[in-house]
């Protein structure tokens, strides 16, 4: 049983996330400058304090047990704002230097970040990113819960604690099979999406809910195919092979013709779209920097893309 005065140290709490990610004691003593035997006191004290065994030791290998598992993401948020309270205190806080995790929604990751690595190696040399596919909601919640420093998701997201920078603006176009009468067209209206068979992705994804927002907008009810995807690069091999067809971003066109026959039309002005932009916690007091981030990743994915930059 826990005792409800005890403190864990930082060290205890370094040690623990080091075992974790290494999963080898002498990696891990080597990655925090000590001495194994230093880092197994450290480790076993904390356990002690807490009243249960967070890792599971033996011979050749090392695991997280459940309540190590369930307690990591916790101990990581301390052990990462304690690194973040000292550089601040150097003077060295600004998180375009450094380490830099970056949350991105599926249907972006593929189609730009490319383009926004290269950017950022070119106007950011310091700067490691580490990258994060999911989805929104998933993303939001690390975000929130400090395991991520910002994210590209579609805005607004509405949350509350969360900044968002708005970078973009794109279309969506219709992905019809080959030889559809539609591929090709440029003012289709949102209305033809009755009569056709809208292949969504799976519950989860934002695109899903932009495209039935799509089809609400327009006033009407969407007849929906029985064939649904985890991805967007597998709802157009579906488009292509007559099962249906989709909403796809402006900067997914590119990679996705370029792969398939997918056949593709424009719709009518308002031509339905969505915005792209950075989110991160509100109180981070970063907002210069990740404003700055914003920028070069705006003005890499505009360079390449067929997208509206917001100002």
């Amino acid at each position: 049983m826990t005792d409800k005065s005890f403190q864990p140290t930082l060290a205890g709490l370094r040690a623990f996330a080091a075992v974790a990610e290494k999963r080898h004691f002498g990696s891990a003593a080597t990655a925090l400058g000590v001495s194994q035997s230093t880092l197994s006191q450290a480790l076993a004290a904390l356990e002690t304090g807490l009243g249960t065994h967070l890792v599971e030791r033996s011979t050749r290998r090392v695991r997280l047990t459940p309540e190590g598992a369930q307690l990591l993401p916790l101990a990581q948020t301390v052990v990462e704002a304690a690194e973040a309270f000292t550089a601040a205190a150097g003077g060295t806080s600004d998180p375009l230097h450094g380490t830099l995790r970056l949350g991105i929604i599926p249907t972006v990751a593929p189609y730009v970040l490319p383009t926004v690595l290269a950017g950022l190696s070119e106007r950011l040399p310091t700067l490691t990113l580490r990258v994060i596919e999911d989805q929104t909601e998933r993303l939001l919640a690390a975000l929130r819960g400090g395991a991520l420093d910002a994210a590209l998701i579609a805005v607004p997201a509405a949350v509350g604690g969360i900044t968002e920078v708005p970078i973009y603006d794109e279309d969506f176009l219709l992905a019809v099979p080959p030889g559809h009468p539609m591929s090709g067209k440029r003012r289709v209206p949102t209305s033809a999406l009755a009569d056709l068979p809208l292949l969504l992705l799976d519950e989860g994804h934002c695109l899903r809910d932009q495209a039935l927002d799509v089809c609400q907008k327009a006033g009407v009810r969407a007849e929906l195919a029985d064939t649904r995807a985890a991805s967007l690069a597998t709802a157009v091999q579906c488009v292509t092979g007559g099962l249906g067809v989709t909403l796809i971003p402006q900067s997914a066109a590119p990679v996705e013709t370029a792969r398939s026959q997918l056949g593709l039309a424009q719709f009518a002005p308002p031509r339905p779209g969505r915005r792209i932009g950075l989110v991160f916690r509100s109180s981070s007091g970063r907002d210069e920097s990740y404003r700055r981030l914003a920028g070069i990743i705006g003005a890499a994915i505009g360079s390449e893309q067929q997208v509206r930059l917001v100002k």
